[in-house]
C-alpha cells in the first residue's frame, strides 16, 4: 500500500485480531475474514488518496466504504460482517487510546427490506453543476464531464469509471455501459453532458493519456483510469464548493436521476431499463419518493388541503 505505513497499520490489526482470539475466542476463519475486511477498508481509502492513519478516518470515509460495498453487490450477510468488523476494530482502537473518536458509532448493520434512498433536489443539482463549471482546471473540466454523465445517465459509479472512449457515441447521443452481471445497456444522454465530454476529450484527456490506458475514458493526472474512490473524493470537493452536505455519494446522483425522471413523467419501465435493474421491483422503491412529491403538490395546490 503505497504511502501507508504498513507496519503501523498491520501492528494494530494484528493486535486487534489477537484480542479477538484470546478474549473472545473467535475461530481462525472469522479472524481471517475480519483481516480481509479491515485491509479492504485500508485499500479503499488508499486507492483515492484518503486518510492514511486510523485516527484520521472519519464517518464520511466509513459511509463511502459501506456505500461502495453495496455498489459492488455484496450480499447483506457479507456487508453485515464487514460492518461488524469495522465497528469492533474502532471500539478496540478507542479503548486502547489509539483514536479519539469512533467514526462507526452511527453505523448500522443492513436490515432486511429496503430503505428509501436519498435524493438531491433539482436546485441542489444545479448548484453542483454551477460549482464545477467554475473550475476551469483540467481536473475541473474532467469532473464536469463525469458529473454530467453520472447524473444524466443514472450510472453506478463503477459503470462511470469503467467507461471506455468507444462507449460514448456523440452522434447518437448515448452511452453504452456494462452493469451488474456483465449486462450491457445503452442509455440516452442529453446534449449538455455530451458537450462536456467532448470538451474533456479535446482539451484534457490527450494531456493525461498514457499508452497503457489508451481505451479508458476518464483518467487521473497520472494517466491511469480514475477509480471509484478517486471520484468520490472529487465529488466531496464539488459538494463542498456548492454548499451541499458532504455525506452525498456517487450513488446519490443515481438516486436523484431516478427520482427526477419519475417526477418528470417517465414510466417506471423506462427508468428500470435506464438504471439497468434486472427486476422492476428494484425500481419500484422510487415510487415512494414520487408519491411524497405528489402529496406535497396536492397540499400546496388544493384549496381545502
Amino acid at each position: 500500500m503505497q504511502g501507508v505505513n504498513v507496519n503501523f497499520v498491520r501492528e494494530h490489526i494484528d493486535s486487534f485480531l489477537n484480542y479477538l482470539a484470546v478474549e473472545r475466542g473467535l475461530s481462525s476463519n472469522t479472524l481471517d475474514a475480519y483481516f480481509n475486511d479491515l485491509t479492504g477498508l485500508i485499500e479503499f481509502l488508499e486507492d483515492g488518496g484518503g486518510p492514511r492513519r486510523w485516527a484520521d478516518v472519519g464517518a464520511s470515509d466509513i459511509s463511502a466504504f459501506v456505500d461502495d460495498l453495496d455498489e459492488r453487490g455484496y450480499a447483506r450477510s457479507t456487508r453485515a460482517r464487514k460492518i461488524a468488523a469495522l465497528k469492533s476494530m474502532f471500539r478496540f482502537l478507542r479503548e486502547e487510546g489509539l483514536v479519539e473518536d469512533n467514526p462507526t458509532e452511527a453505523l448500522r448493520s443492513p436490515r432486511s427490506g429496503r430503505t428509501l434512498p436519498k435524493a438531491l433536489s433539482i436546485e441542489q443539482i444545479d448548484l453542483m453543476m454551477a460549482a464545477i463549471y467554475e473550475d476551469e482546471t483540467p481536473e475541473g473540466i474532467r469532473d464536469a464531464a463525469m458529473l454530467e454523465v453520472l447524473y444524466a445517465a443514472g450510472l453506478r459509479v463503477s459503470e462511470l469509471v469503467g467507461l471506455d472512449i468507444r462507449d460514448v457515441d456523440l452522434e447518437a447521443g448515448s452511452i453504452r455501459c456494462v452493469g451488474k452481471g456483465s449486462k450491457e445497456r445503452v442509455v440516452p444522454v442529453h446534449a449538455q453532458a455530451l458537450e462536456s465530454v467532448n470538451t474533456y476529450l479535446d482539451t484534457v484527456r490527450p494531456v493525461y493519456e498514457r499508452q497503457s490506458n489508451a481505451q479508458a475514458l476518464f483518467l487521473n493526472r497520472n494517466g491511469r483510469r480514475l477509480t471509484r474512490q478517486g471520484f468520490w473524493l472529487r465529488l466531496k470537493r464539488i459538494a463542498r464548493a456548492a454548499g451541499i452536505p458532504e455525506d452525498i455519494t456517487p450513488h446519490t446522483l443515481r438516486h436523484s436521476f431516478a427520482t427526477h425522471m419519475l417526477r418528470g413523467g417517465a414510466s417506471l419501465r423506462h427508468v428500470q431499463e435506464m438504471l439497468g435493474h434486472a427486476s422492476i421491483a428494484t425500481t419500484q422503491i422510487y415510487t415512494h419518493l414520487t408519491s411524497e412529491h405528489v402529496r406535497e403538490e396536492y397540499d400546496r395546490a388544493f384549496p381545502r388541503a
